[in-house]
């Protein structure tokens, strides 16, 4: 889950964009934590956070106003971790933004397809995300699509034992077992805030980088995800793709042919602007190296 981060021209106020519906409409101000405590379970997470003096909700952002430095001396290095920890729990969880609303309810939604989707949040929540957590990943849920039976989830693989593609396949089996209306699970990258919120790796936030990460996932991993490999963008800086190569891919003698012949004519094809595409493997730690250092 990508939250950003946006300072305000106040320096006791922060905005928090979590990519995701907040409210449906307008914006409330919680300046009395017993009341936001009373209506809202997030405004709730973030009043229990130290130097947290009122909580603002929109449509799209969340807005934190901290006791100001005279009184508490709580700086924004402090509180922002807290904050963001706070915001993806509070999605995590599954609960209502506001009380006696639904997190996931949307006008366009029937009663039978709210069904559907409290069933999807309620089984990534209780049974897919623990297992990936144990094994060094994660998982949300993002969206779901009632005509096409499409479910979307945002996945960091970064740290899992197994191939992506493979963990991605047994998750997208459970959730059809258990919600028959899922025809198809979409995964897209859940991109980690502190890495994505500073200047060192701007091209992951282009319209290019979204294009390549759809299609890595719904062609160039799927193609060889027979070999255990998968295949993440890393970067993009000046016309260039930076990908890596993980599971089966990593230490394969074949890797640069799968890069020069397959996936850089993929991109490249793709996406017009991107003219060279790059390999930043370390393929001396893959089973079978590439590259052997003496």
């Amino acid at each position: 889950m990508f939250i950003q981060t946006l300072p305000h021209e106040s320096e006791d106020r922060m905005k928090f964009v979590p990519g995701r519906q907040v409210l449906a409409s307008g914006s409330i101000l919680f300046e009395d934590e017993t009341e936001g405590r009373a209506r809202s379970p997030l405004a709730a997470r973030l009043f229990d956070i130290p130097g947290i003096k009122a909580v603002e909700l929109g449509e799209d952002y969340v807005t934190i106003i901290k006791r100001p430095d005279d009184e508490h001396k709580t700086l924004w290095i402090q509180l922002k971790p807290m904050v963001l920890a706070a915001i993806m729990d509070h999605y995590m969880s599954g609960l209502p933004v506001l009380n006696g609303g639904n997190p996931t309810a949307s006008a366009s939604y029937s009663d039978e397809e709210q069904k559907v989707v409290d069933s999807i949040v309620e089984l990534v929540r209780d049974r897919v995300r623990p297992q990936l957590l144990e094994d060094g990943g994660d998982v949300a849920f993002k969206s779901y699509d009632p005509t096409e039976g499409v479910v979307t989830l945002e996945m960091d693989s970064t740290g899992l034992s197994t191939p992506a593609f493979g963990t991605q396949i047994k998750i997208e089996n459970t959730l059809k077992h258990f919600v028959p209306e899922i025809q198809r699970v979409r995964f897209e990258r859940m991109i980690d805030e502190e890495a994505a919120n500073t200047s060192d790796r701007p091209g992951l936030l282009t319209d290019e980088a979204e294009q390549i990460r759809v299609l890595l996932e719904t062609r160039i991993n799927p193609a060889i995800a027979a070999h255990g490999g998968y295949i993440t963008l890393i970067d993009i800086q000046d016309r260039t793709a930076f990908v890596e190569m993980a599971g089966g891919c990593q230490g394969c003698g074949m890797a640069d042919a799968t890069l020069k012949q397959g996936v850089e004519v993929e991109i490249k094809s793709a996406v017009p602007t991107i003219e060279r595409v790059l390999d930043v493997t370390d393929h001396a730690g893959g089973t079978n190296p590439y590259y052997v250092g003496y």
